[in-house]
């Protein structure tokens, strides 16, 4: 798809922008797992970043979106604080949670990010959930759900698929193909690995799209988009993407070797932020210095948000049973648990 007339620089700039916040917010987190910091181990985007980018900047502000246990990047995609993030990385009260969710469960409303999800395909229902509300209220608002190709075999996934296309939901289902469930390729878990031909099975529209160009996302996104707001239903989207590290932060210790250094380098080649750079290069006044000065902005906010998660504070133990039902829980004491 050509994309060339249809974004301009400041569109692409802020592209590069969300990506470079995503790649370097991750890599920041990794160090700080490392260094024992953070506790346990997180699942990074690194590689994937132009499926988020993409997608959240075809939505609007209304839209809303669920995301799953890798979902550091939807969060800051669809305009998520990087402190708050690292703030609920770190346990803190004043992250996104409370410090409760960690880095799987991160939610906001007030952006319409229904909440990551660590349990594979469960956020799909949501979205349509949201999706179903939306058409009931004729608010004209699309949802999106984000999931990996291991969620394409869960049934509840075709659950959902079905229901929202029967009834001509203004949802995205967004299929993050990285090649990998965890360390099952796509070829010993799927018996057709084109995964985009599910979609026709219920009568809903199916994209393969290369998930390493922004450009390319953010087209098939907006038109998918279009689609569900005019009330043309839902659209199945497979991203052909890559991740550059482990399904986790503690992969590098347990001596898996499931992918070669060759493919991982081969997908490198195609790095989402090396080609969108190239492009503005290409087709705009942008060089080589813009992109330092961009990063260094980035990296600056990056370390703000780590010295306020450090000086946040703790939540409360007696606070342990707050908001976690809708009316207080009757056995809780006025002043919180005895501990």
């Amino acid at each position: 798809m050509t994309v060339h007339s249809q974004v301009t620089k400041k569109q692409a700039v802020r592209f590069l922008q969300q990506m470079l916040r995503i790649r370097l917010f991750e890599e920041r987190v990794i160090r700080l797992v490392n260094d024992n910091e953070i506790a346990g181990v997180t699942h990074e985007y690194i590689g994937q970043e132009a499926v988020a980018v993409g997608v959240c900047e075809a939505l609007n502000e209304g839209d809303g979106i669920t995301s799953t246990h890798r979902g550091h990047g939807h969060i800051i995609a669809k305009g998520g604080r990087v402190d708050r993030m690292m703030a609920e990385l770190f346990g803190r009260k004043t992250g996104y949670n409370s410090g409760r969710g960690g880095s799987m469960h991160i939610a906001d409303l007030s952006l319409n990010i229904y909440g990551a999800n660590g349990m594979v395909a469960a956020g799909a229902p949501i979205a349509m959930g949201a999706a179903w509300a939306h058409k009931v209220k004729g608010t004209n608002q699309v949802a999106a759900s984000f999931f990996g190709d291991g969620a394409i075999n869960q049934g509840v996934l075709h659950e959902t698929m079905n229901m929202a296309s029967l009834w001509a939901l203004p949802v995205l289902f967004v299929c993050e193909n990285n090649g990998y469930a965890v360390t099952l390729s796509a070829e010993q878990s799927s018996a057709n690995t084109r995964l985009a031909e599910r979609a026709s099975a219920y009568n809903m529209n199916g994209k393969l799209v290369d998930g390493m160009n922004v450009l390319e996302v953010f087209a098939e996104a907006s038109e998918a988009v279009q689609l569900a707001r005019a009330g043309g239903g839902p659209t199945f989207l497979e991203c052909k993407t890559y991740r550059y590290m482990g399904h986790h932060t503690a992969e590098s210790t347990m001596n898996l070797n499931y992918r070669s250094k060759q493919e991982i380098n081969e997908w490198k080649k195609k790095d989402p932020i090396v080609q969108l750079d190239a492009w503005l290069r290409q087709y705009y006044d942008w060089d080589v210095a813009d992109k330092q000065q961009l990063e260094e902005e980035i990296r600056a906010e990056i370390e703000a948000a780590v010295v306020y998660a450090r000086q946040s504070p703790a939540p409360d133990p007696l606070e342990s049973l707050h908001n976690m039902y809708a009316t207080p829980y009757a056995g809780l004491p006025a002043k919180g648990w005895n501990l």
